[in-house]
């Protein structure tokens, strides 16, 4: 039957949180708003844009308690958090949705939590967030498992978590719990313009080493840089670049080694030539002058502004820099070249989902905010999120999508990838490793570490990390 419904310690101190939630996120936008958390104006009148099943209406069996919502505010925009807000006091009479958007998420936070007052639900993304892996340990965090099961909220008899892309919550599963859902599904690319690619007689090619060759062919032309990436954050380069390489080169059990802490993992010399691959952008003047300065918005814009052939990103690229976008300019995905005799797939990708939504379980709503995420990760939202703000949230069954260049290449690059998806988990288990490649990415890409010295560095902070006993350690076999 279905019916039309009415539309213990935790002050320590945080840097770079984990891979997955940069990739996600990216840095900053403008200044958000700093005054009181803003609700969502009731809309008990509007009407929902599908039909609901009956059990689908309340199976987590929230009241009339406010919802207590705290955002990230950054790449994505704030307004599709606010659509899934408008759809919770749809469905909901009578529940308020505060929809907070902020930018220093762990800074802003942790006083609430110290006091044991935390929001009912977060996106904890950005430069600035919290390493989900100590927020899990601390015992901060809700198990979604009375989510996962529930009915999904517009998809007619179908649970929750089979909406979902096969993959794309596994970077938030900690000893077999959900501890937090993905909404976004990110695909890590390089991006040119297409209109310039065409009009250059250029082609991507599928090895690295044809790659630079065409690179070296733009810096002849001396009309742009043939690379630039987002200076101020190398994580754009290990997290979109090199993790890509490693795999392109090493294979899947190379990584599994450096993620389950292996000695010497990082001392494969199929490792090494990834490294040197990467370092070659630096080592050849590929990269354009002055890029290490910038931040993502400002090396973006010189791309958009024909200074730079290449630059590496996430979906997000799109939406982040739409009012900087060129009409006639065309972003476009292409999947990181990989190796002829590479022990792995060259059409793999590291895509999967990022931006991680969060429900605190000392919150005063912990049902409400499981709601506010199964609004969320529904059709409806899902669609709104690819025509407006020009990204992926995983979830399947979303239909009559008017996608841009962006959209689609990156859902090509990822289709033609099929099962071949890259994994890099070292960096979302444990946050000291993340802060260590993140610093040293950046040397490696001015010429201060060299690519020899660069996997020592990371062998031996694995190392360390796998000789402290009070950090928690993590495997994985696939």
């Amino acid at each position: 039957m279905t019916k039309k419904i009415s539309r213990r310690d935790f002050v320590k101190a945080t840097a770079v949180g984990s891979g997955a939630v940069l990739l996600a996120a990216c840095a900053p936008a403008a200044a958000p708003p700093t005054a009181v958390p803003t609700a969502v104006p009731a809309a008990p009148a509007m009407s929902l844009p599908f039909p609901m099943d009956a059990a689908a209406v309340n199976p987590l069996g929230i009241g009339t308690e406010p919802i207590d919502g705290v955002f990230f505010s950054g790449g994505f925009g704030h307004d599709y958090i606010t659509y899934a807000g408008k759809l919770v006091e749809g469905v909901h009479p009578g529940v308020k949705v505060s929809v907070k958007p902020i930018q220093k998420v762990s800074e802003e936070l942790r006083p609430r939590l110290v006091e044991g007052n935390p929001p009912d639900v977060i996106d904890n993304s950005g430069a600035g967030s919290f390493p989900t892996t100590d927020l899990v340990n601390d015992g901060q965090l809700a198990d979604l498992a009375a989510l996962m099961e529930a009915p999904s909220f517009d998809t007619p008899g179908v649970k929750f978590k089979d909406t979902l892309f096969p993959g794309s919550q596994s970077s938030l599963v900690y000893d077999g719990k959900q501890m937090g859902v993905n909404i976004a599904y990110t695909v890590s690319a390089m991006w040119y313009s297409k209109p310039w690619l065409e009009k250059s007689g250029y082609t991507i090619p599928a090895t690295w080493s044809e790659f630079l060759g065409v690179l070296d062919k733009i810096k002849k032309e001396g009309k742009m840089a043939p690379w630039t990436y987002q200076g101020k954050y190398p994580y754009y380069m290990w997290g979109i670049v090199l993790n890509q390489l490693m795999y392109k080169a090493a294979g899947s059990s190379a990584l599994i080694a450096i993620d389950n802490l292996e000695p010497n993992a990082w001392k494969n010399p199929d490792i090494l030539r990834a490294t040197q691959d990467l370092y070659a952008l630096w080592d050849k003047g590929y990269i354009m002058e002055g890029t290490a300065g910038l931040t993502h918005t400002e090396s973006q814009a010189e791309w958009l502004n024909g200074k730079a052939a290449f630059i590496p990103c996430g979906t997000w690229l799109e939406n982040e820099m739409k009012d900087q976008t060129p009409a006639d300019f065309k972003m476009t995905a292409a999947g990181i070249p990989g190796y002829a005799d590479g022990k792995g797939d060259n059409s793999a990708v590291a895509a999967g989902g990022g931006e991680p939504f969060v429900v605190f379980a000392k919150g005063k709503n912990v049902k409400g905010g499981m709601e506010f995420l199964r609004a969320q990760l529904s059709r409806s939202s899902a669609k709104w999120f690819a025509e407006n703000v020009s990204s992926i949230m995983p979830v399947s069954g979303v239909t009559d999508l008017k996608a841009t260049e962006g959209v689609k290449s990156a859902i090509a690059v990822v289709e033609k990838a099929g099962k071949n998806i890259i994994e890099f988990k070292i960096v979302d288990w444990y946050s000291e490793f993340s802060k260590e490649i993140e610093q040293r990415t950046g040397e490696l890409l001015t010429g201060v570490v060299k690519p020899e010295g660069f996997v020592d560095l990371m062998q031996k902070k694995a190392d360390e990390i796998a000789a402290n006993a009070d950090i928690k350690k993590f495997k994985r076999t696939s």
